[in-house]
């Protein structure tokens, strides 16, 4: 399976609590709920193709919390995504949760990089991840992202989690698309090419 990755983040790398006040309100983070305002029917037609094409999804304990709160009361069958996330595979890596009780969650507890390397091995088409910044993050260090669609938002936020760590691996992305929303949401869809090359403008002289 592909490894992809669908993040919101602001102009200025933010991905803290994106759906609302009280998602994430560690260090203090006042702006919960600042990609609320630019949801339109281009960002879902968008998310519905997204989901369209999941086998299984790898999520971060903290998104898996609040995906577990609230999908499995969504009982519409006719709901392309909760009808995806209720019955599909779920992976957790941690260390904390011991007794799912969301059908179909399995928690990993290896090492991270042995752990996904298996699951993308396996048949299907692609192994989701949403949200779970810190462990995209921790997928990015380790070169596993094979897809990442970025959704900008036009915001600054000034403080919150960053996106992408120090220590992520040097890697080369191809754009494959890109399209704005009716609201001023730009959809980059980058596909992983390999390693960055490097030159130098100077030498042209």
């Amino acid at each position: 399976m592909k490894l992809t990755a669908t993040t919101f983040i602001t102009i200025d790398g933010v991905y803290q609590a994106p759906g609302g006040p009280d998602e994430d309100r560690s260090d203090g983070f006042p702006h919960g709920g600042w990609a609320y305002p630019y949801d339109d029917k281009d960002f879902g037609a968008f998310m519905d193709g997204i989901f369209g094409q999941v086998d299984a999804f790898l999520l971060g304990r903290k998104t898996y919390d609040i995906f577990a709160a609230y999908w499995p009361k969504v009982t519409d069958p006719d709901n392309p995504i909760a009808g995806r996330l209720n019955s599909l595979p779920k992976y957790v890596p941690s260390s904390t949760l011991t007794s799912p009780e969301w059908a179909e969650t399995r928690v990993l507890t290896g090492d991270l990089r042995e752990e996904v390397t298996a699951l993308k091995a396996q048949p299907g088409r692609e192994l989701q991840v949403h949200g779970s910044g810190r462990l995209v993050g921790s997928l990015l260090t380790l070169g596993l992202v094979d897809t990442l669609h970025l959704l900008t938002f036009p915001v600054v936020l000034g403080t919150g989690k960053r996106l992408f760590p120090e220590s992520a691996l040097p890697s080369a992305f191809g754009l494959a698309s890109s399209r704005p929303t009716s609201t001023g949401v730009v959809i980059n869809t980058y596909a992983r090419t390999g390693e960055p090359t490097y030159g130098d403008f100077g030498a042209e002289d």
